[in-house]
């Protein structure tokens, strides 16, 4: 019964949505009716200040209104954006940044050197929380030991040690791509208000769990050339960028279809046939670096025996698993360093095979003794659910117990950040140099009990990779980090999807790429 009834109910729905639009827009409007380009999160963000709280949603929609001084580009190399360009010191150790001219805030005022150290100096104090400070407070690759305003267009960066990633980090999504803001972002006590920043739209409504609107900024200072990843000449092609809030993929695909959206990013897999038969709507797709997994709590008194682990990793059928939760668009991988690269090569590129004798036995040899393992997942992320549902079943032929415990995307970020859990299938965002997708998950679980795999000799590793910027040396050691992870098991890496985006024939210049963020700058819609 009921799907094709059920598919009607969400069309008549996405229908309302899109007649409410149109009458909210009718009210007072203007002799020209503003364009407006809608997509849709999946989840609303979770706050509105860059690199602190927040998750893929929060960041896609946040790199629209704030910049950094770089940016990756398409090619997973950093470009200029706010800096057009800089120097670094013979030692490594001072990075000098020669800002753009005539860029200006949201608020009118120009950007500056003054804003810089003050943004960073921000993001430095552990007040902030922002998620990539470990990265530089002598915790991580490097410590800022200084951030200078040498004049009005110039800033020098002191680092403790030479670091190959510095540039990476300050351009990565998750850290809020570094975002110089206006201090007119905070009040007089520091309190956080609303982001100003020099980005091609500007941040003018969150109604929470409804939607969030972005406003063209007619002042924006675009670079030169096409767009190009997070960097090159950006241009907002429309007034106004709403993103609406369904977390159901089926509402959300009536929505596209009825035209209550434009863009339906991050299609699941599930919805993929109807959409390939809809007339009007047209697929992008690209392969991503985005990593789905399964991870262990290692201090947990369960799952701390490294043999119960493995037996788990030997019990799933990798590939099996990531054809049925994909749908076949992706890939299986048992690699922390994603398909893409160019270090997915030897070791790397070789899949664990099940092994269920193996498995077996080393579940008899941890003393394993029935305890039901509790594995967290979401239902927002079809994917994570899915992937839960057959672990679970995969386990039970080697006679492990495990018990799902399915928690909305916001509790489950929580437990896994303060690191309560036992078992949670996980996904982390795109991290454009595989020392950047080991550094997400190898840490002093203390300090950061997010981290997932606490291990001097893995610490040891991760830094020399971040020391060198030789390829063969690079390589052995990543290989060295992979064989070790596979022998203590702190997590079973599954697969890097394929991101999937549908739109709307009227739209013009949409385009997905390997970081799964939507970006909706350059776009337009007739």
């Amino acid at each position: 019964m009921g799907g094709r009834s059920m598919r009607g109910r969400f069309r008549r729905l996405a229908a309302g949505l899109l007649a409410l639009g149109v009458a909210a827009g009718a009210a007072g409007a203007p002799a020209r009716a503003a364009s407006v380009l809608r997509g849709r999160l999946n989840a609303d963000i979770l706050s509105t200040d860059p690199g602190t709280k927040r998750d893929e949603n929060t960041d896609a929609v946040l790199l629209h209104v704030v910049e950094g001084l770089v940016a990756f580009r398409e090619d997973a190399s950093v470009g200029p954006m706010l800096a057009q360009s800089w120097d670094v010191s013979r030692d490594g150790l001072t990075y000098t940044f020669h800002l753009r001219r005539g860029v200006r805030f949201h608020n009118g005022a120009p950007m500056t050197a003054a804003e810089v150290v003050w943004s960073l100096d921000r993001y430095l104090d552990p007040k902030t929380h922002w998620r990539c400070l470990s990265e530089f407070d002598g915790h991580g690759q490097t410590r800022i030991v200084k951030v200078q305003a040498l004049d009005p267009a110039t800033v020098a960066i002191q680092l403790d040690k030479p670091s190959i990633l510095f540039l990476k980090t300050l351009a990565r999504a998750d850290c809020g791509e570094t975002a110089i803001l206006s201090p007119a972002s905070v009040s007089a006590k520091g309190a956080w208000i609303r982001p100003i920043g020099t980005g091609p739209f500007m941040f003018t409504t969150w109604r929470p769990n409804e939607y969030v609107e972005l406003t063209r900024y007619r002042g924006y200072a675009a670079l030169p050339g096409p767009r190009d990843g997070n960097a090159g000449g950006k241009h907002a092609l429309v007034d106004k960028v709403r993103f609406l809030v369904i977390p159901d993929g089926s509402a959300a695909e009536g929505a596209l279809l009825s035209g209550a959206i434009d863009v339906l990013d991050g299609v699941s897999p599930s919805n993929l046939a109807d959409l390939r038969a809809s007339r009007g709507v047209r697929l992008d797709a690209h392969s991503t670096m985005d990593i789905y997994a399964l991870i262990f709590q290692t201090r947990d008194p369960v799952m701390r025996d490294a043999r119960l682990r493995r037996a788990l990793a030997l019990a799933i059928d990798d590939i099996g698993l990531t054809r049925v939760v994909t749908q076949k668009t992706a890939q299986a991988n048992s690699a922390l360093v994603p398909t893409s690269s160019a270090f997915h090569v030897g070791v790397q590129a070789q899949v664990v095979r099940p092994d269920l004798a193996k498995a077996r036995a080393l579940v008899a040899a941890s003393g394993y003794r029935g305890q039901p393992i509790t594995l967290i997942t979401n239902r927002r992320y079809p994917q994570m659910f899915d992937s839960a549902v057959l672990i679970q079943a995969m386990a039970k032929t080697i006679g492990v117990d495990i018990r799902i415990q399915a928690l909305d995307w916001a509790a489950e970020l929580d437990r896994y950040n303060h690191g309560a859990y036992q078992a949670m299938t996980f996904a982390y965002s795109a991290r454009l140099d595989p020392s950047q997708n080991y550094g997400a998950v190898i840490g002093a679980k203390t300090s950061q009990p997010n981290k997932v795999w606490d291990d001097p000799f893995a610490k040891a590793l991760l830094k020399a990779s971040t020391a060198t910027a030789d390829v063969a040396q690079r390589q052995a050691l990543f290989d060295q980090l992979h064989q070790r992870m596979l022998a203590q098991a702190p997590l079973v890496v599954l697969y890097n999807p394929s991101h999937v985006a549908a739109v709307r024939d009227g739209v013009v210049g949409f385009r997905t790429w390997s970081t799964v963020q939507q970006r909706l700058w350059d776009v337009s819609v007739r």
